[in-house]
C-alpha cells in the first residue's frame, strides 16, 4: 500500500495492520519504518478512545505546505488493542491511499 500527499509519497508498506471501527473506514496502521519520519512534526494533540487509549499526533509537511494532526500513533494502547502500538496511522479522509495499486475511494466521515 501506498500513502500520497500532494502527489508525493509519503508512506509504502507490505504490512499494514489493518483495523476495524464501527462507522469508520478500514484504517491502515504502518511500522514507522515504511513511513517518510523526516516529513512529521509531533504536535501537542492528544486524544482518547475507549478502545485503544490515548492518540499522538503529527504534522506532516510536504513542500512548502504543513498538514496539521494528519497522523496520529498509540504509544501506549489499551491492552485490546496492542497490535496498533507505535504504529502511525493517516487519514484516509485526507490523504490518497492506494491498496495493491487501486487508489481507494476517499471517505466522508467527521473528520472529513
Amino acid at each position: 500500500m501506498k500513502v500520497s500527499i500532494d502527489g508525493q509519497v509519503v508512506a509504502e508498506s507490505t504490512r499494514p495492520t489493518i483495523l476495524f471501527e464501527t462507522g469508520l473506514p478500514a484504517r491502515y496502521y504502518l511500522p514507522a519504518d515504511d513511513v517518510q519520519m523526516d516529513l512529521l512534526t509531533p504536535t501537542d494533540l492528544t486524544t482518547g478512545c475507549p478502545y485503544k487509549g490515548f492518540a499522538r499526533y503529527f504534522s506532516v509537511t510536504v513542500g512548502d505546505k504543513t498538514y496539521e494532526d494528519l497522523v496520529w500513533t498509540y504509544p501506549d494502547p489499551l491492552p485490546e488493542s496492542a497490535g496498533v502500538a507505535d504504529l502511525l496511522c493517516f487519514y484516509n479522509e485526507k490523504v490518497d491511499i492506494e491498496v495493491d495499486g487501486e487508489l481507494e475511494s476517499c471517505p466522508t466521515t467527521p473528520f472529513s
